[in-house]
């Protein structure tokens, strides 16, 4: 039984031995076939990108749209933002500047307003008088459509010096509102002497002066109703005898009237052409006609003309 076992030893250790390197061939003709498929998997890879296409990443541009239609389209919505932030500018200094020049006319129409006030004298109101051409003229002739200013002075033909300084100053300043605002007024030149100034004297005295300035006259009663109407002050020596010479004192003042027939400011003698011309010429921007101050009243804005 021994020597069985011995051989039957033998045996089983010459198996496992064969069976070793068999397996070992085995693995290592099972390493060289694994190795050769890696070696020659890189070339199919190879082959198959070769052979299919790449592909291409997603695009940005919309479907049916191109890269340049979209530049163009970004480049127009800048150029819209521009537009939008300048017409908001534009729109911002119109409006700033509408309403800076529409307060600068409301508070002229208050001052204005404020002279017609309660326990204040009026000034201006219903007379009748002669032209120049012995054509009637009233009040109502100082009304107009065409929101024409009239100015009046009150003096007589034989002043000295006071009355042709005035009525000098009175053409340069119709002169400048003329050229640099084509601003036109009516200018009247009631006398207050009419014992001596008739319609046919004052439009001699006239015609030393400016074109424009038209000349009134008539009965001593109607040109001192006239002059009551306008606080202006007037006196002639008394027991003045015919053919006599003599001097009238008066007031020295400009009236302004507006196209409705009134009293908007005076201009005293103190105050230079250019300054006169200046002063009417904001009365003139800042005139709204009454009936247009009552519409806007019962506007949304009324707010601001109470």
């Amino acid at each position: 039984m021994l020597k069985i076992s011995r051989s039957t030893l033998r045996i089983t250790r010459d198996l496992n031995l064969g069976a070793t390197c068999v397996s070992r061939r085995f693995i290592g003709s099972s390493l060289v076939r694994f190795n050769q498929a890696n070696d020659s998997k890189p070339s199919t890879n190879k082959s198959n990108e070769t052979s299919s296409p790449k592909k291409r990443p997603l695009s940005r541009v919309a479907i049916g749209g191109t890269a340049s239609k979209k530049k163009f389209v970004s480049n127009s919505a800048e150029f819209a933002s521009w537009k939008a932030v300048m017409l908001l500018l534009v729109l911002g200094g119109a409006a700033s500047y509408y309403f800076t020049k529409e307060k600068e006319r409301l508070r002229l129409q208050k001052d204005v307003e404020s002279k017609k006030s309660y326990g204040r004298p009026l000034i201006g109101g219903p007379f009748n008088l002669v032209d120049e051409n012995g054509k009637e003229f009233t009040e109502q002739d100082l009304k107009n459509d065409d929101k024409r200013f009239s100015i009046i002075y009150f003096g007589f033909t034989h002043c000295p010096d006071v009355c042709p300084d005035e009525l000098d100053k009175l053409g340069e300043m119709l002169d400048e509102l003329k050229s640099k605002d084509n601003i036109e007024l009516l200018p009247l030149f009631i006398t207050c002497d009419p014992a001596r100034d008739s319609p046919e004297i004052v439009k001699q005295y006239l015609s030393d002066f400016h074109p424009s300035i038209k000349g009134l006259t008539g009965t001593y009663e109607n040109v001192k109703k006239a002059c009551k109407q306008y606080r202006v002050y007037f006196s002639t020596p008394p027991d003045v005898k015919p053919g006599q010479d003599y001097l009238v004192d008066h007031s020295i003042f400009f009236y302004l009237m507006n196209s409705e027939g009134a009293f908007v400011d005076v201009i005293g003698r103190e105050v230079t052409a250019q300054e006169g011309a200046e002063k009417i010429r904001k009365h003139v921007d800042a005139f709204i006609p009454e009936s247009e101050i009552q519409r806007r009243k019962e506007s949304w804005f009324g707010f601001l003309y109470k």
